[in-house]
């Protein structure tokens, strides 16, 4: 998912880096506005699992593999605006430490991981909550919708942004981005599941904090 340097055109490495710009200077000003003392712990220890969540692979198919992003969790457990700054500061730690992704990349990274998964997570689990209520069912429902929407939403936005750049024509890149990140998306599903899970189980007080 993380975009090296080199598949990106100029014109959309600055689009994508001024519109995470945006985003991110958004997303600090409300959360600015909302945020209490609970959710600073709370964010401090999303940021901290999701870094270390993606260091670790699974197989999906082919010899390839996948990680979890963890927009899903930061959509369900604190809301898309604080998602956006926990998203934004693990993909640039990641970036500048461990060189996964691209530094001229980095505003596609972020607005790939960092938003758009964010707020397809955010919405999907809305969505789900909505049709199949406010019920353990219902909330785990809305926690595999959120962690599949996420990853295909996220994959989406890189698959036109490697054809846009001319890395890869969008028939060849689109089916084959989509295709193995439905896979992937399966298992960011079934991890934010089972956290969302241990959270009801034991901190069912988070899942009643305000979202921001």
């Amino acid at each position: 998912m993380h975009i090296p340097d080199g598949f990106l055109n100029m014109t959309t490495v600055a689009a994508t880096g001024v519109i995470s710009a945006g985003g991110i200077s958004a997303a600090v000003k409300i959360a600015a506005k909302k945020i209490g003392e609970k959710q600073v712990p709370l964010m401090g220890m999303l940021a901290a699992f999701i870094f270390a969540a993606q260091m670790l692979n699974f197989p999906v198919a082919g010899g390839t593999s996948g990680h979890l992003i963890g927009a899903a969790l930061c959509a369900i457990l604190i809301g898309p605006w604080a998602g956006i700054i926990i998203m934004s500061a693990v993909l640039i730690a990641q970036a500048l430490i461990f060189q996964d992704g691209g530094l001229a990349a980095l505003g596609a990274n972020i607005l790939n991981m960092g938003i758009i998964a964010v707020f397809a997570a955010y919405f999907a689990n809305s969505a789900a909550v909505s049709i199949f209520g406010d019920s353990r069912q219902g909330k785990l429902i809305g926690a595999a919708a959120a962690g599949w929407s996420s990853v295909m939403a996220a994959s989406l936005a890189a698959a036109i942004e490697l054809a846009v750049s001319g890395a890869s024509p969008l028939g060849i890149v689109l089916p084959a981005m989509m295709g193995i990140h439905a896979l992937i998306g399966i298992g960011e599903g079934l991890i934010t599941i089972l956290v969302v899970s241990a959270v009801m189980a034991s901190r069912a007080d988070i899942l009643q904090l305000e979202r921001i």
